[in-house]
């Protein structure tokens, strides 16, 4: 519309986009950032961070089926699949028949894949650093504990998929 003026963006941390802005948004606009961080620091790596997710869930949780995945990755399995796919071409992970339900692939992580998440946690252990400088140890355990609980279904205390 002719005549019609357009307000400035705000830069992060003002306005709408700062402490008065929605929680919903100000949690987002934060997950944005933070993945951006996170796949700049895997990029020399050859990794994006859903594949850097799948593979520190592999290591923790060894033999998971694709579905287990991507519910703890909090992907669909569609996308996992691809994942998983683009990972064992790479030689980062093998995946095997379960021995009792044949149609369920365990996916473990290789060798390669072991030494490739070693040398991506000192990069990702620095992101995480620079995320809470500023805050003592018990704000961040504040923190940790509004994320967790954030991601629990209000009422039941279910963890929401």
């Amino acid at each position: 519309m002719p005549g019609k003026s357009h307000a400035a963006v705000p830069a992060v941390g003002e306005g709408k986009r700062g402490a008065p802005g929605h929680i919903g948004y100000l949690l987002r606009q934060a997950g944005g950032a933070h993945r951006q961080r996170m796949e700049r620091a895997l990029s020399d790596f050859g990794l994006t961070l859903p594949q850097f997710s799948v593979l520190t869930m592999l290591a923790a949780y060894p033999g998971a089926s694709g579905a287990e995945l991507a519910r703890l990755s909090l992907l669909t399995p569609q996308t996992m699949s691809v994942i998983v796919a683009n990972l064992e071409k790479a030689g980062s992970v093998t995946r095997r028949p379960h021995p009792v339900h044949g149609r369920i692939q365990l996916i473990e992580v290789t060798e390669a894949g072991r030494d490739l998440l070693a040398r991506c946690r000192p990069r990702v252990g620095a992101v995480e650093r620079d995320l809470l400088a500023g805050f003592d140890a018990a704000e961040e355990q504040v923190i940790r504990r509004w994320l967790v609980q954030a991601a629990l279904e209000p009422n039941t205390g279910e963890p929401h998929d």
